[in-house]
């Protein structure tokens, strides 16, 4: 009789259910900031150096941003991958 009542409590453990909250991981903190503003020419007399130095540098904040999104759509779709297949 015993052993029936302890097979009964461990079978009664087993079937219990225990609800499990998955969260979505968060994105790493690089990949939240926002991206720099572009840089523009203010004044009358503009020369050839400033627009140069100011357009090479619009590109690199440019191409900044975009090596950023890159990285953080290739984080969100190997997150979600990882996320729905668990």
């Amino acid at each position: 009789m015993k052993l029936v009542l302890i097979l009964l409590l461990f079978l009664a453990g087993c079937s219990t259910t225990v609800p499990v909250a998955r969260n979505f991981p968060t994105a790493p903190e690089l990949l939240q900031e926002p991206c720099k503003n572009l840089k523009q020419l203010t004044g009358e007399k503009i020369s050839i150096v400033d627009y140069t130095k100011t357009v090479t540098e619009n590109y690199t904040l440019y191409h900044e941003c975009a090596a950023k999104n890159s990285a953080w759509l290739d984080w969100y779709k190997k997150q979600k991958s990882i996320f729905e297949s668990e």
